[in-house]
């Protein structure tokens, strides 16, 4: 079985944390959840969900200002973390180490460990200080995974684009799905032939 922390923490697309945690929660991965306090607000402004709703999606879920917990010790194993979205302040706190809280020591036990660790970024534009940050993560061994969706293959509702980003994390950690229609799948083929476009 897999075990995976889920962080939400302040940017804006709470909904792609919370589909995320809806797509394990019908898997056997078993989830570990922290939310900041002001992702706890966004959760709050920007959809209907209740903070308890989010919460039972998780197999665990602990206070953002628990720094003694499971996720923050090395030896507790995981298979990785995803932070979803991921806000410059988290970001940046990340980069530099700065353990203010147990969704940035989590973070920062997964890189130390050398587990699997994909920030969803959500800022635009970006100044040359956010992308350094982003460059520092990378050489750390981070993956930076912005929600930006494809549109190879149609999407037809805001659902459509989430599903995509969410599909393309879970393919970083092998978790199968059939969230979005791939390239080089027969129903992209059939469309491109429609088209007139060759693949």
């Amino acid at each position: 079985m897999k075990r995976l922390i889920v962080g939400i923490s302040g940017a804006t697309g709470a909904i792609y944390g919370i589909r995320l945690l809806e797509v394990l929660s019908k898997s056997n991965v078993e989830t570990h959840l922290v939310i900041t306090e002001a992702g706890e607000k966004n959760i709050r402004m920007e959809t209907d969900w209740k903070i308890e709703q989010v919460n039972s999606l998780a197999k665990v879920v602990y206070d953002i200002k628990d720094v003694g917990a499971d996720i923050a010790s090395g030896s507790f194993h995981t298979d990785g973390m995803v932070v979803i979205p991921c806000s410059i302040k988290s970001l940046s706190a990340i980069a530099n180490s700065f353990n203010v809280n147990l969704l940035i020591r989590a973070a920062d036990v997964t890189m130390k460990e050398r587990r699997k660790l994909v920030l969803a970024v959500r800022e635009t534009p970006l100044h040359k200080g956010h992308l350094n940050l982003m460059m520092n993560l990378a050489d750390s061994g981070a993956i930076i995974l912005p929600p930006i969706p494809a549109f190879y293959f149609h999407p037809r509702t805001m659902d459509d684009l989430i599903n995509h980003t969410i599909g393309k994390i879970l393919d970083l950690f092998h978790i199968e799905h059939d969230l979005f229609d791939r390239w080089g799948s027969a129903k992209i083929k059939k469309a491109l032939r429609k088209k007139g476009l060759n693949h």
